[in-house]
This record gives structure tokens, sequence and C-alpha cells, in this order.
């Protein structure tokens, strides 16, 4: 079989990225040159700067719209209204920012005909890239050596978190349970790089590997690799697809794997990070300032009860601070005894829901960032009586206190709800992860997941 291009994750969205850009920025030129479209004058000093304003809007929206998701991406109904979404936020942003965009147009149809200039080519462009694109045969082919009970699991992740990925057989002694529409191969028929090049592997994945023939599964992938067939361990590729440390690292040997990020010790990283801590926390209290008169006509009506409520939280080196979040649950919720919150908690009164799923709840812990005990990104902060439990219960739990807690965080946003062990095991493997990687770019993505998470109501 002829090796087909695939596109890894990062490189479609890169991919979609640029492409993006030059369907909207080449129609701009198409509609100044030969239609009624004179919104950007071709000769302008401004051109250039203009453009990179426009340019910049589209990227941002389109993150905070999900246009780089590739689940979004691979659904015409999905794609349409977040185009439409990053369209409309672009094109209204851009007409009122001042001299870094031009002015606002005498005719305000032109303002339609940005918003058109956006619109339709990109809608265009990713139906194009549904029916032509995301194809099988532009999907990374897989080959899979390992312990058989060690490729059972990495099968379901893969399934799971790589849609761009198809699983095309494996190397083990034992086959795997349910695995029939895999191929199982043998290195004593077949040699691997034979393998790779009947079925268009493009890249190996190595597990645990105590086989029989392990010697010789060596020799044979290091002369792969000397043909410029890529080899990653699976540790490595569940991280770079799941964004989680992997649970097979979460053992002993923990402490070979992590290290912690370059930020912990970079003081103009850390002197960023307050920076920025300040600055959000206090237009927080600005914004919180300007909606309490709302918030307590609204709890005085639908949450009756005290409006803020305190509570004991672990923070930073396990110190304990008291956290303030506005009222969601009837009063006297806990009267026997601290219980974790359900999803679908008959505590919670019809407001303090609304406040949950529009995360609103949180709003009062600006005053905590300020004074310190929190930060606006990091671990969420778990009660004394629960952090006991957890540190018993799931292993390195405690590692999550080695920087601030924070009022967003990798774990939040992507895994948003935990009411169960393993569900809390899940959200400390996001946080490791964080802790293992953090630096400016993770933060950014997660203010930008977090922004998505309030706009489309998904929070707790």
């Amino acid at each position: 079989m002829p090796k087909q291009p695939t596109f890894s994750i990062s490189e479609r969205k890169f991919f979609l990225r640029v492409i993006d850009v030059m369907v909207v920025i080449g129609t701009i030129f198409i509609a100044s040159s030969y239609l009624d479209f004179n919104y950007f004058e071709a000769l302008d000093t401004y051109l250039f700067t203009w453009l990179f304003t426009l340019i910049f809007y589209l990227m941002f929206f389109g993150q905070v719209f999900e246009m780089y998701n590739l689940k979004t991406s691979s659904s015409r109904y999905l794609i349409v209204r977040s185009i439409a979404m990053t369209t409309f936020f672009t094109t209204v942003f851009y007409i009122f920012t001042p001299i870094i965009a031009p002015i606002l147009p005498q005719n305000r149809m032109q303002i339609l005909y940005l918003l058109v200039t956006i619109f339709v080519p990109l809608v265009v462009w990713r139906f194009l890239y549904i029916g032509l694109i995301f194809l099988p045969k532009y999907h990374k082919y897989l080959l899979l050596i390992g312990d058989s009970d060690e490729l059972s699991g990495l099968i379901n992740v893969i399934e799971k978190k790589s849609p761009d990925s198809k699983i095309v057989g494996y190397i083990s002694e034992n086959k795997i349970q349910d695995s029939d529409s895999l191929n199982r191969f043998d290195v004593i028929t077949d040699s691997i790089h034979s393998i790779i090049r009947k079925h268009g592997i493009s890249e190996v994945i190595v597990s645990k590997c105590n086989l029989s023939q392990s010697a010789k599964i060596h020799n044979q992938l290091i002369h792969s690799f000397e043909n410029g067939v890529p080899i990653i361990s699976a540790k490595q590729f569940v991280e770079n697809i799941t964004f989680l440390v992997p649970e097979m690292e979460m053992q002993d040997s923990f402490y070979d794997y992590i290290s912690l990020s370059r930020s912990h010790q970079s003081k103009l990283y850390i002197t960023f990070i307050r920076l920025f801590d300040i600055i959000g926390a206090l237009l927080g209290i600005l914004f919180l300032t300007l909606s309490l008169p709302i918030v307590l006509v609204a709890n005085s009506i639908a949450n009756k009860g005290s409006l803020f409520y305190f509570q004991r939280r672990v923070g930073l080196k396990g110190k304990n601070f008291i956290i303030i979040k506005f009222r969601s649950m009837v009063p006297n919720a806990e009267k026997d005894g601290a219980v974790w919150a359900d999803k679908n908690d008959m505590r919670i009164t019809k407001f303090g829901r609304f406040l949950r799923k529009t995360r609103l709840d949180e709003i009062p812990q600006f005053i905590n960032i300020l004074k310190g005990d929190m930060s606006l990104i990091g671990p969420r902060p778990e009660r004394p009586e629960f952090v006991t439990d957890l540190e018993t219960k799931i292993p390195f739990y405690a590692i999550r206190h080695v920087i601030k807690p924070g009022l967003t965080g990798w774990a939040q946003v992507m895994h948003p709800y935990a009411n169960t062990i393993e569900d809390y095991d899940l959200k400390v493997r996001y946080d490791l992860y964080y802790i293992k990687e953090r630096n400016i770019l993770l933060d950014f993505k997660i203010v930008i997941k977090t922004i998505t998470t309030v706009l489309f109501f998904r929070g707790n």
C-alpha cells in the first residue's frame, strides 16, 4: 500500500488556521477589486496594520468559538454555527477598534459586505475540508507494539481521543480481546519494515515490550527509525492526544517522569503571573461591584438566604484559607456534614444552578486572588475534609499544592465536573499535566477555554 500524506492534530489545526486566513484575505482583495467593496483601500499606508488586526480578531474569536476543535471542524452544523459566531464578533470588534482598523465607512452596507466576505468563504472552504480533506486516507495509520494488557487500554484511548488516527494492527505475544478488526502481526514471519511498507504505517507506538522477540523487535525498530518512520512511546502518545498525565505514569516511577516546569523557577514568569492576577482581580472586582445589585435582587427572589458563603479550602503548600463564593445551595445544605455535590444535586437552587452554569458563583473569588490566596489559573482548591480522603486514594494528589489554586485551570476546562473518585483521579492527572507543562501559552489557552465554557454554559 503506498504511503498516504497524513496530518497530526497540531498540523491539522495549523493547516486550518493558515487556509482560513488565506481565504478571508483573498476574498477581501477580490471583492475590493471587482465588487462594490471599498472598506479597505488597497494602496493605503495602513493596509497591513488593518489586515493584521482583522487576522488577530479572526484567530482569537475562532479559538473562543471552537473553529479549531477537530470535532467541530468535522461537523457541518457545528462549524457553520462556530463560523457565524466568529464572524459576528470579529466584525463588531473590528469596526469599533480605533486607529489600527479602518474608520467606519459612510455607507453602512460596507459593514455587511465585510461580514459576508468573512462568513461565506470560510463556510465554503470548511465544507470542502469536510468533504475532501477530512477523509480516512489522510488519517494517521498506527502500528502498536507491546504487551496485550497495555495495548488494550491504549486502543481504547486512541479510539476516544484521536479521531484522525486509525489502528492498522499490533504486535504482541497474546491476542487482544475484542480486537478482531485489527491485524495481529508476527515478527517471525514478517519484518516490521515490511509491515510498515505493505500497510502504509505512518507511526509506530511502542508500549511496555517484554516480549520473547524483544531484541529482534528493537533491532527492526532501529532500522525503521533510520528510514524515517516516526516511533513514539505509548506514554508520550497518550499525553500528546489527551493532554493529561497518562494513567500508566501514576506509579512509583512517577518521579522519573515529572519535573516541575521551568516556569516555576522563572522569576519573570512568576512576576508576570502575579501582575496578571492583580489586573484580572481588579477587573473582576469591578464586575462584581456592577453585577452585585442584580445578583442581590435575583437571590432575594429565587435563592432566599445569605448572598455569600465562606468555606475553608486547602491552598498553596497545604495551608488553609477562606474562599468566598455566591451561595448556590439551600441554607444549611451541609448540616449533616460535608458531602460532594452531585451533578443534579437537589440542594442547588434554580438561581444557584444558573450561577454555576455561567460560573458567576465564582466571581467573589477575585477578592481571594487580590489577597494572594489564589491565582487566576491553577488547580481548584478543595476542602480539607475531602483532601484528606483524596490523598489516600489518589497517588500524588498532594502535588497539586505546589502552586496556588486557581479560579480556573486545565482540569476545569478539560473535565469540568467531578463527583466520584474516578472523576477526581482524571482531574488530578490534568492538574499534574499543567504543573509539568506550565507556561504562558498554556495559561492563555486556559483563558480562552474558560471563555468558551462560560459562553456555552458548560459550568457545573
